[in-house]
């Protein structure tokens, strides 16, 4: 303290013209700075913060999108599943349905085929009983007429072969 009492000087820091030239321009530089710098640089920051905002919105609501068509891409795929099941046990009783109506129509087709065989048989079994009645209606009245010696009339001789077709058609021919 003393020095400074004496020289009157502080020291180290020496005020003179220069040290205020240089406070006025940090004065001037710094009001430039603020005027017309720093609402750039604070534009350019708010833009700059606006855009990522943005982005992050805009990520967000895609994010979202994407998870709305997962969710909807997924319905689909479970319903095409259900779907395809639902074809799949439809074709499952179509077929079944199918084999047992083939196999009816195969057992009916057996069975008519069967009566109708049977029908047949049935029809010429007649066929030949008729015939075997018919030879031996003649036979019988050829016999009789050798026995008896002269020909039978109409109602004599129809009498004599319903006669002896009950008794051959009885299995008794001792009558």
């Amino acid at each position: 303290m003393h020095y400074l009492a004496t020289t009157g000087t502080a020291g180290v820091i020496e005020i003179n013209g220069t040290v205020i030239v240089e406070l006025l321009t940090f004065l001037v530089m710094l009001a430039v700075l603020a005027r017309y710098v720093y609402p750039e640089v604070v534009k350019l920051a708010e833009a700059r913060q606006r855009a990522i905002a943005e982005q992050l919105r805009l990520a967000e609501q895609t994010k979202s999108e994407a998870e709305a068509r997962l969710k909807e891409a997924q319905a689909k795929l479970e319903d095409a599943r259900k779907t395809a099941q639902q074809v799949v046990d439809a074709a499952n009783r179509s077929a079944e349905q199918a084999r047992q109506d083939i196999k009816q129509r195969a057992e009916e087709e057996a069975k008519r085929t069967t009566e109708s065989a049977r029908k047949e048989i049935e029809v010429e079994r007649e066929r030949a009983l008729e015939s075997a009645r018919d030879q031996l209606a003649g036979l019988v009245v050829v016999a009789t007429e050798k026995v008896i010696g002269e020909t039978l009339d109409e109602h004599k001789h129809r009498q004599l072969i319903e006669r002896a077709i009950e008794e051959v058609a009885s299995g008794d021919g001792s009558r």
